[in-house]
């Protein structure tokens, strides 16, 4: 589903990703595993078209996202989920859910709100309340629906259950499990696989912004 091949990224002539590779394949849940700074959030924009590659390739379902802006990512399936959560404040919680199915030419509001209200029923007796107004775990459950509203064959999960109260981090590991068996494709990235170990189908870690050589 998503292959990403030796890519090179650099912010600022600081290179950030150095020769990275991986693979998530369909319905598969894989962990990106590293430390602050080792380049998983960067791997993420990457991917998501924030950041451009200087060498190497990524691909999704055999389609080259080089020349594809990043609302022409999203369009293929993907749903990105930032770990600082992304989120505007002054639109509420179904607005900030919407804001990605808005500019898509296929997706259906309806449809997607269904899904993401079956899967997080407790955001729907919240969704007219404004984002700012939300906790910091409540505000991460927003942005994994918006994610799941569209990401309908990929999502990017970067540093979910980091900062969020136990009670909130055990929802969203549920949510997340319950995804297990879809043909939906995730990729979570986090600094230790304490809160995720048994979701995960495999895990790659990341150092300095290459793959970890074998021990």
């Amino acid at each position: 589903m998503l292959k990403v091949e030796s890519i090179h990224v650099s912010i600022a002539s600081v290179e950030v990703l150095r020769g990275l590779s991986l693979e998530v394949q369909s319905g598969g849940l894989v962990g990106l595993v590293g430390r602050n700074g080792a380049g998983k959030t960067s791997l993420m924009r990457t991917v998501m078209g924030h950041l451009r590659t200087t060498r190497g390739a990524i691909t999704f379902d055999g389609t080259d996202l080089s020349s594809l802006p990043s609302h022409g990512r999203a369009a293929l399936g993907i749903g990105y989920m930032p770990e600082d959560r992304g989120l505007v404040p002054d639109l509420s919680v179904q607005e900030n859910i919407l804001v990605p199915v808005w500019v898509s030419k296929t997706l259906k509001a309806a449809d997607r709100l269904d899904f993401v209200y079956q899967v997080l029923p407790e955001l729907k007796e919240m969704r007219d309340r404004r984002a700012l107004l939300l906790s910091g775990g409540q505000q991460k459950l927003v942005a994994l629906a918006r994610a799941l509203a569209v990401g309908t064959r990929l999502l990017l999960l970067d540093e979910p259950f980091e900062g969020v109260a136990p009670a909130l981090l055990q929802r969203l590991a549920q949510v997340i499990a319950g995804l297990r068996g879809s043909e939906l494709s995730v990729l979570i990235s986090q600094s230790d696989l304490n809160h995720s170990h048994s979701l995960i189908d495999r895990e790659i870690v990341i150092e300095r912004g290459a793959n970890r050589a074998p021990s």
